[in-house]
């Protein structure tokens, strides 16, 4: 955990390597979050990322690729990547050398870092969210 009075930052974000609460997201069920995802919805003002992610899992896209990679319904990555233009694209992958299975575009952000990694887990009920140093 972390101390919430801090910004978020590369550093802020290595502090976190477990939580105490998992938040579940309001309109995909299935989809819920740790402490560090929440802290980077509420610092990084990033809720939209959650709901970005939680609209892909369970999605047409992302059931298709699912179905062709068995990896994906067990774990997956997902990277913001923030340009100098303030756009950015998020897309998933089942692992790092591996073609994005999902890519969006988004046309403006003013999100805080220049990336962020977000993973996924399925614990056969849920889909988890959270840091790499939380794993």
């Amino acid at each position: 955990m972390t101390n919430r009075n801090q910004k978020l930052s590369p550093e802020s974000l290595r502090q976190f390597t477990g939580t105490t609460a998992y938040y579940r997201h309001s309109l995909n069920r299935k989809v819920v979050y740790t402490d560090a995802i929440k802290f980077v919805a509420e610092d990084g003002g990033a809720y939209w990322l959650i709901d970005a992610i939680a609209r892909w899992i369970g999605s047409e896209a992302f059931r298709d690729a699912a179905s062709k990679d068995e990896r994906i319904r067990e774990m997956h990555f997902w990277r913001l990547e923030v340009k100098e233009d303030r756009t950015a694209v998020l897309f998933a992958k089942a692992d790092s050398p591996d073609e994005a299975f999902i890519i969006q575009s988004i046309p403006f952000t003013d999100f805080p870092l220049e990336s962020i990694d977000v993973w996924a887990a399925y614990d056969g009920e849920h889909w988890t969210l959270y840091l790499p140093s939380e794993h």
